[in-house]
């Protein structure tokens, strides 16, 4: 395999030293200080203690989740949000993550200086509350603007303690599943195929084949995904166990079969799936008979220019329209709201991004948008990192598009996934009007209908179907042997 990808240099008309200077002249609601967290960056000042306070810094998979997890306070939902903090780019960053001693803190709202999470001032009673609070703390995190000198009060999540546990096989927890926000992610078996070509034909922007075997166990035992999956059910209160994989040689889905139905019967837990499609549309139905209720498929740009310069492998080996296709099929048979698709913002032009989201909220799908990180050892690792301005155009459409097409958004719990600017997250952005106040009012009224329904999808199910996959051919094919030899051999005896 190639040590490295093939250089990929940015246009010279979106270099960093072109942008003009942009400082908001009010302070962030939490989802556009997500998006621009994501487009800037974090640099950490000495006073932190993340070793002890936050997770540890996972350079897996992609890499899209080699950032510090952070928590945005809000009075519409908390916001989750995967920080790069590694990157070129994050360096130059203009926020800095402080941590303020109790005294130090009491000082702040004491004075009057301390914003609330939406950048706010607050009153005198409301402070004085506060500052009782605070007393019972011994320090808390800010984000710091250091443009205006805003401050965003933020939650570090900490390490759950079962990452330095052992499966049963001595393997650590950690390296075969990872929290992104509160979702278990897992990369169910060897490095992208992509990767192993000559040249190399993986995706420009992905660090796969410089992660997986490296910073985790590159073939994933069952048995280890399903006491990693139950620990991180009972001790985290995960409710989605999410698997991904790069490209196996359209294998893809039935090398996940085994790991969905284990999963599904004897853990209890909502399943997505994120691998490369087919056109052999019974597989997805052999799938959802084995308990998966997700399916995601990451075509990232839906300029074809853009897919086949930047995606080198699916362009060859899967092309573009087979990611259609497939999202189109899922989706219908799923329903609204039950699958995704997923593109990534900044690299295309911004038109093509949002007729993406167009295009996969007509479906009944919802847009996963990832806005896009030049990470650490990718061949996109020097291009720039997206404008602040752009990204928020693309998520106010994405917020509309999904109210026009009455997608579900925040309906299922616990699901916050750290690596995107979510949906849900959108609904900071959303315009006030009568038609976001209705579709917002039904979304929580589906939260709350919903919720015996999912508590009923959580439980272990007892499943028939065979995790090992067979089309309607080889089926009949199967049977029939099967059956044959058996009466032979009846007639032995």
């Amino acid at each position: 395999m190639p040590a490295t990808g093939q250089d990929v240099k940015p246009q010279a008309a979106s270099t960093l030293g072109t942008r003009p200077f942009y400082a908001p002249a009010q302070p962030l609601n939490p989802c556009e200080l997500e998006i621009d967290l994501f487009c800037k960056g974090l640099r950490i000042d000495p006073s932190c203690s993340l070793e002890k306070d936050a997770r540890f810094i996972s350079r897996t998979r992609a890499g899209l989740g080699s950032g510090l997890e952070l928590v945005i306070p809000g009075s519409i939902k908390d916001v989750w949000v995967n920080v790069p903090v590694e990157e070129d780019f994050a360096q130059q960053s203009c926020y800095r993550l402080v941590r303020e001693s109790r005294a130090e803190r009491l000082r702040s709202v004491r004075n009057g200086t301390e914003p609330s999470a939406w950048g706010q001032r607050r009153g005198p009673l409301l402070d004085w509350a506060r500052s009782r609070r605070v007393s019972q703390q011994t320090g808390e995190y800010y984000v710091i603007d250091e443009r205006q000198g805003f401050r965003y009060p933020v939650r570090i999540p900490p390490e759950p303690d079962w990452y330095t546990s052992l499966t049963s096989r001595g393997t650590p927890m950690h390296k075969v599943g990872v929290l992104q926000g509160t979702y278990l992610g897992i990369y169910i078996s060897n490095s992208c195929g992509f990767w192993y070509h000559s040249p190399s034909l993986n995706c420009r922007f992905c660090a796969t084949g410089l992660n997986v075997g490296v910073n985790e166990v590159a073939v994933k035992d069952l048995e280890d995904v399903v006491e990693v999956a139950r620990a991180a059910k009972e001790e985290s209160g995960v409710t989605f166990v999410h698997f991904n994989s790069g490209y196996q040689t359209d294998r893809d889905l039935e090398e996940a079969a085994p790991y969905v139905k284990a999963v599904k019967s004897r853990v209890g837990a909502l399943v997505g799936l994120q691998l490369i499609p087919t056109l052999d549309f019974w597989k997805y139905d052999r799938l959802i008979d084995l308990g998966a209720d997700h399916f995601s498929f990451c075509y990232e740009f839906h300029n074809p220019e853009y897919f086949a310069r930047f995606l080198p492998g699916k362009q060859q080996l899967v092309g573009q329209q087979t990611f259609f296709r497939a999202l189109e099929y899922t989706a219908k048979k799923l329903g609204k709201g039950s699958c995704s698709g997923e593109i990534i913002a900044g690299v295309e032009p911004v038109e093509d991004t949002l007729r993406a989201i167009d295009y996969i909220t007509g479906l009944g799908a919802f847009p996963t948008v990832c806005i896009f990180r030049p990470t650490i050892g990718a061949d996109m690792e020097q291009w720039p990192s997206p404008r602040y301005e752009d990204m928020l155009v693309v998520f106010r459409h994405l917020h509309e598009a999904c109210r026009r097409n009455r997608i579900p958004i925040d309906v299922t719990p616990n699901i916050e996934v750290s690596l995107i600017v979510q949906p849900g997250d959108t609904r900071y952005l959303a315009p006030r009007s009568l038609a976001t106040s209705v579709y917002h009012a039904e979304m929580a009224l589906a939260r709350c209908l919903a919720r015996p329904y999912f508590a009923w999808k959580m439980r272990p199910k007892e499943i028939h179907a065979s995790e090992i996959l067979t089309g309607p051919e080889e089926g009949v094919t199967a049977f029939k042997s099967s059956h044959h030899g058996d009466h032979r051999g009846h007639g032995d005896k």
